[in-house]
């Protein structure tokens, strides 16, 4: 069977809220499934929003951006294993499981330990098991103020009911070393998570699936100032831009699905917040690499060669001669 189904939550989470993010999200899986999707994907941090009053809020010592950045703190999930009671994302395993959908949620992750987020892509597989957890690997600009850096043990690719998945974070796209590592785990669908989707972003979106012959999933965020509680909206619109809106969307969405010669088969969609759902032919990327393979037979091994370290880092290594 070479067609699947997929899906894009085109819709606003409760900022700074969990819990009530968390329901909402079971809700929308819940919904994705009904229309039979196999894959659902929400937007980059979609848990819990995307903290764009930092590009207004970057001076130091900064009180408000403090304050902001604890309740920010306080609200992004600790991923625990499956059996774990803490584990922040336990309604997203369990509605995984019961409607066997596959799950990559943008979300702003907690360390276990420590004051340090990861702005991460997160995979469930359909029976809830984590499969895997990519953190951003270079925050974008002011962003360094929020997420740390992350490691190469998240760049994989996970066999799902849906397809072989993977998944890159808003500005990685113009990494050209990530998407190589990228395409070289054979990836049948990209998920493209991004806040916003101003053209250059359809263009990183489109080129990716053109480069990897792949079907892109591209997420992007719909906001609107009444998401946003009163105190922060200022700071927030600050953020978007010059021309953000005192009203109605600060994020328009602009999702979409991109087949792997390029070529849309859902295109931006800026109609408000909506469910999207498509459907796709896994059959259609063999077809498109007669002509271009970037790790098969159109790549030089005899003169490029990429080493990835793909160690999950975390600073400190127990025991006499500890080995990573």
């Amino acid at each position: 069977m070479s067609r699947s189904t997929v899906a894009i939550v085109q819709h606003a989470p409760a900022v700074l809220d969990l819990a009530a993010s968390l329901e909402r999200a079971v809700a929308h899986i819940a919904e994705a499934a009904d229309r039979g999707a196999q894959l659902v994907v929400f937007p980059e941090t979609w848990l819990t929003c995307y903290p764009a009053w930092v590009f207004g809020m970057a001076g130091w010592g900064d009180a408000e951006a403090r304050d902001w950045h604890a309740r920010l703190l306080a609200e992004s999930p600790i991923l625990g294993d499956a059996n774990d009671a803490a584990d922040g994302i336990a309604p997203l395993r369990a509605i995984a499981a019961e409607r066997g959908v596959t799950v990559v949620m943008g979300l702003n992750e907690r360390a276990p330990l420590g004051g340090t987020m990861y702005n991460s892509l997160a995979t469930i597989g359909a029976d809830g098991t984590l499969l895997n957890v990519h953190r951003k690997l270079m925050p974008t600009h002011t962003e360094r103020t929020v997420w740390g850096i992350g490691d190469a043990a998240g760049l994989r690719a996970v066999e799902t009911p849906a397809g072989r998945v993977g998944g890159l974070v808003c500005w990685e796209h113009w990494m050209p070393l990530a998407r190589q590592t990228m395409h070289a785990l054979g990836e049948q669908i990209h998920v493209a998570a991004w806040p916003d989707t101003p053209e250059m972003h359809h263009v990183a979106a489109r080129s990716y699936a053109f480069e990897g012959r792949c079907f892109v999933v591209s997420a992007g965020l719909y906001l609107t100032n009444e998401d946003v509680p009163a105190e922060l909206r200022d700071a927030f619109r600050l953020g978007v831009g010059p021309d953000a809106p005192l009203e109605g969307p600060l994020f328009t969405g602009g999702s979409s699905v991109i087949a792997p010669d390029g070529s849309y088969v859902v295109e931006p969609r800026y109609d408000g917040a909506e469910l999207i759902v498509a459907e796709i032919d896994l059959g259609e990327i063999d077809r498109h690499r007669q002509d271009l393979d970037v790790v098969g037979h159109y790549a030089r091994d005899d003169i490029f060669e990429l080493t990835v370290d793909d160690r999950r880092r975390t600073g400190v290594v127990r025991g006499v001669g500890a080995q990573r």
